[in-house]
C-alpha cells in the first residue's frame, strides 16, 4: 500500500477555510511569503479596526481575531500561547469593561464547548510557545477545532474545521482530549464564564517565595584548588581576569551561593518572554514615529538604516539580557540589554563548574542550558559562510568571544575571532577583508553599536561636509563603523537593537503598557508621581551602570555612579530597590536566545547600582517547600 502523499502547504496568506462567523483562517507558511507584499516587519502585524490582533498568521492572532469579531472582546497580549491558560479576564472593546475567564484542565468535569479556546503546553511540537485553537464542535468522541500555524493546507471541500481531536468521557464525567502529537500536551480549555465550578483554582502565591535566599556549602578547602580548565582558552582568559579560580572576587564569598524558588524562577522566565515581546512591539512603534525616534539621540543619517535593519526579517537578534529586581514586592525589569550583553560565560559555564567543584547539589543550575540555546539560535540564523567575531582587547570580551565561538561552531558555522580592527583592509572591489584575506560578510560583536555611532558623530563634528559615508571605501584602513554599517555585512546583534537597548524605550513602554506588572513607571520628564515614590536618573545610552543617580522619596541622594555617559539625555524611572542578601544588593539577570528565555544568573554588589565591577555569584533553583521550610533557619540568611 502506497503512503499517502502529504499535500504541499498553501502560499502564505492564502485562506485555508472559514471559522464560525465567516472569520478567515490563513496559511502561515512563511517560506512562501512574498517580500513585495510583505516588505517589512510592520506588514506582518495584523490589525482589525485599528486593534492589534497579533503576528500574521500565528495561532494567537486567530484566537484574538475570532474572539473580537464574534464576541466583541479580546484577551490581553501574551508572550506565548500557553500563557492564555493563566488569564482571568477578557476586555470588551466597546466599553473597556472586563468579563471573567476560567480555565479548565484536561480531564475536567466541565466539558469544552463551541467557542472556547483549547490550550497546549510548551514543548514538543509546540516548543517554546505552546498553542491555541478555537473549539467549534464538541461530542463525546471528539472535538473539532480551527487554528493557524499547524497544518498550512486548504481544508477539504465540505469541511469547516482544521483538525479533529479524539475525546473520551469517563463515568465520573471527566472529559479527556488525546493530543494528536505524541510529544505535546493539552493543558485544557478556557471559557468566558462566571461559573467557577470545576475551574482551575486561583491559589494565592506565598509572596515569600519571591525572596532570594543566601546559603553556603561546607568548607573543605575547595577554594584552595584549581577547578577551571585553563587548557580551554575561554576559561584561561576568565581565570586571568579574576586572578584565580573563582566566580566571585571576594575570598570570603567563595562558599556562598544564592537560591531562587521554582515559583519565582517560573515567573522570571515568563516575564522574560513577555517583556521581549513588549520591547519588540515598542521598537516597531518608535520606528514609525519620528518625534519619538528623535528622543533616542541617534544620528538622523542612520534612521533609514535602522528601519531597514528592523524591516529585514532575516536580521534577528541572537541574545540579550534582562535585569530584574526579584522579591516579595514584585518582579520588575530595569532594562533590556539587546546589544553587547555580557555575563554569558559566567552564567552558562562558570557557575555550573563552581557547583560541581564545591559540591553544591541543592536544586539545579538555571544556566545549564544557555550554551545549547545559543547554539540552537545560531542554527536558525542566516549565516552562510565565515562568521567573524569582533571584540575589544579586554579580557572580559575575550572570554565572551571564545565562549560564543564554541556555540557558533557547534551550530556548524565556521567562526573567526578578530581582536580590535588592526589588520583589516580594503580589496580592489571595495570589500573589507581580515588579516588573512578573508572577506568579512557576517559579524557577531561584543562592541556596542554606540561605539560605532561615536565614530560617526566625531567625523560629522570635525568636518560634516567631507564626512565619509560609513562602509564606503576610503584611503585609510577600515574603521569599526565601516565594518558594522557596510551594506554587504550582516551584523548580529543587528542595528535595530539600538532601539530596545536605549533607555528612551522605557518611557515608551510605560506609555504603551501603563501599570504593567513587570514594568517600572518611567518618563522623559520628572513627574510629581516619581518624586513622591523616589526615582532614578539614567542616561538614555550607557553601559556598565554608568552615570546613574538614585533619589529616595525625600529627594535624598541614595547612590550615584560616574562614567562617560553624563552628557547623554536622561530618563527618569521609578525607584525600586534590589533585595539585600548576605549584605549585597542582588540582581537577577535572564538571557534570551532567539527571543525566548534561555538562562538565569545573579549579580551582586555592596552598591545598589549593579555595574561592570559587580560580581556574578552562583545561583540555584530550589524547590518551593524547601525554600519555605529553611527560611530564616540554618543555611539561609537575608
Amino acid at each position: 500500500m502506497q503512503d499517502k502523499v502529504k499535500p504541499a502547504p498553501a502560499k502564505f496568506g492564502r485562506v485555508l477555510g472559514y471559522a464560525p462567523g465567516d472569520v478567515p483562517v490563513y496559511s502561515s507558511d512563511y517560506a512562501s511569503a512574498d517580500p513585495r507584499e510583505l516588505p517589512d516587519r510592520h506588514a506582518y502585524r495584523s490589525y482589525v479596526d485599528g486593534i492589534y490582533m497579533g503576528y500574521k498568521w500565528q495561532c494567537v492572532e486567530l484566537a484574538r481575531r475570532w474572539m473580537y469579531l464574534n464576541k466583541g472582546y479580546i484577551f490581553d497580549d501574551v508572550a506565548m500561547a500557553y500563557d492564555i491558560f493563566r488569564l482571568r479576564s477578557v476586555r470588551v472593546v466597546r466599553n473597556n469593561t472586563h468579563l471573567p475567564l476560567r480555565s479548565f484542565a484536561n480531564g475536567s468535569r466541565r466539558h469544552p464547548e463551541p467557542g472556547c479556546l483549547l490550550i497546549w503546553e510548551e514543548g514538543g511540537e509546540f516548543r517554546h510557545t505552546g498553542h491555541v485553537a478555537i473549539v467549534t464542535e464538541v461530542t463525546a468522541k471528539y472535538v473539532r477545532v480551527v487554528e493557524q500555524n499547524v497544518h498550512d493546507t486548504v481544508w477539504p471541500k465540505g469541511e469547516n474545521f482544521s483538525r479533529e481531536i479524539n475525546a473520551r468521557v469517563e463515568e465520573s464525567g471527566e472529559y479527556w482530549l488525546e493530543c494528536s502529537f505524541g510529544d505535546a500536551t493539552i493543558l485544557g480549555w478556557v471559557i468566558q464564564t462566571g461559573n467557577e465550578a470545576h475551574a482551575e483554582e486561583i491559589v494565592p502565591v506565598d509572596r515569600r517565595l519571591f525572596n532570594l535566599r543566601g546559603a553556603e556549602v561546607e568548607n573543605h578547602g575547595q577554594a584552595e584548588d584549581s577547578w577551571l580548565n585553563v587548557a580551554n582558552p575561554d576559561e584561561a582568559a576568565y581565570v586571568d581576569l579574576m586572578k584565580g579560580h573563582k566566580l566571585t572576587s571576594h575570598d570570603a564569598d567563595q562558599y556562598k551561593y544564592y537560591c531562587i524558588s521554582e515559583t519565582a524562577h517560573e515567573e522570571v522566565e515568563r516575564a522574560t518572554n513577555e517583556l521581549h515581546a513588549l520591547f519588540m512591539h515598542a521598537t516597531d512603534y518608535v520606528l514609525r514615529d519620528e518625534t519619538l525616534l528623535a528622543k533616542f539621540n541617534l544620528p538622523p543619517a542612520l534612521w533609514p538604516k535602522i528601519r531597514q535593519s528592523w524591516n529585514n526579517r532575516r536580521n534577528q537578534m541572537i541574545t540579550g539580557r534582562f535585569d530584574f529586581s526579584v522579591s516579595e514586592h514584585g518582579i520588575k525589569a530595569y532594562e533590556y540589554n539587546c546589544d553587547s550583553a555580557a555575563c554569558h560565560m559566567e552564567c552558562g559555564k562558570v557557575q555550573g563548574k563552581w557547583a560541581r567543584h564545591f559540591g553544591c547539589d541543592v536544586g539545579w543550575d538555571p544556566g545549564a542550558e544557555l550554551h545549547a540555546r545559543l547554539r540552537d539560535a545560531w542554527k536558525e540564523s542566516d549565516v552562510n559562510g565565515v562568521l567573524h567575531i569582533m571584540h575589544d582587547r579586554d579580557l572580559e570580551e575575550t572570554y565572551l568571544a571564545l565562549f560564543m565561538q564554541e556555540a557558533i561552531e557547534q551550530a556548524g558555522i565556521q567562526a573567526k575571532i578578530i581582536s580590535g580592527v588592526t589588520g583589516l583592509s580594503w580589496d580592489d572591489a571595495g570589500n573589507i577583508r581580515d588579516a588573512d584575506g578573508v572577506q568579512i560578510r557576517w559579524v557577531w560583536k561584543t562592541w556596542a553599536w554606540e561605539t560605532a555611532l561615536d565614530q560617526i558623530r566625531a567625523q560629522f563634528e570635525d568636518d560634516a561636509e567631507h564626512a565619509i559615508e560609513p562602509g564606503d571605501p576610503h584611503d585609510k584602513p577600515p574603521r569599526l563603523v565601516d565594518v558594522l554599517l557596510r551594506k554587504d555585512v550582516m551584523v548580529y546583534e543587528p542595528l535595530w537593537t539600538l532601539i530596545p537597548s536605549n533607555k528612551a524605550i522605557l518611557p515608551v513602554l510605560w506609555t504603551l503598557f501603563p501599570n504593567h506588572p513587570y514594568l517600572l513607571n518611567s518618563s522623559f520628564t520628572l513627574t510629581d508621581e516619581l518624586r513622591a515614590k523616589g526615582y532614578v536618573t539614567k542616561p538614555i545610552v550607557g553601559r556598565y551602570g554608568s552615570n546613574i543617580t538614585m533619589f529616595d522619596e525625600s529627594n535624598g541622594r541614595v547612590a550615584e555612579t560616574t562614567g562617560r555617559f553624563g552628557e547623554q539625555e536622561m530618563i527618569y524611572q521609578e525607584l525600586f530597590r534590589l533585595p539585600v542578601v548576605f549584605g549585597y544588593n542582588a540582581q537577577v539577570s535572564t538571557f534570551t536566545a532567539a527571543g525566548t528565555y534561555a538562562a538565569s544568573c545573579v549579580r551582586v554588589d555592596s552598591s545598589p547600582v549593579i555595574n561592570v565591577r559587580s560580581d556574578n555569584a552562583p545561583l540555584r533553583v530550589v524547590d518551593d517547600d524547601e525554600m519555605l521550610e529553611r527560611e530564616g533557619g540554618s543555611g539561609y540568611s537575608i
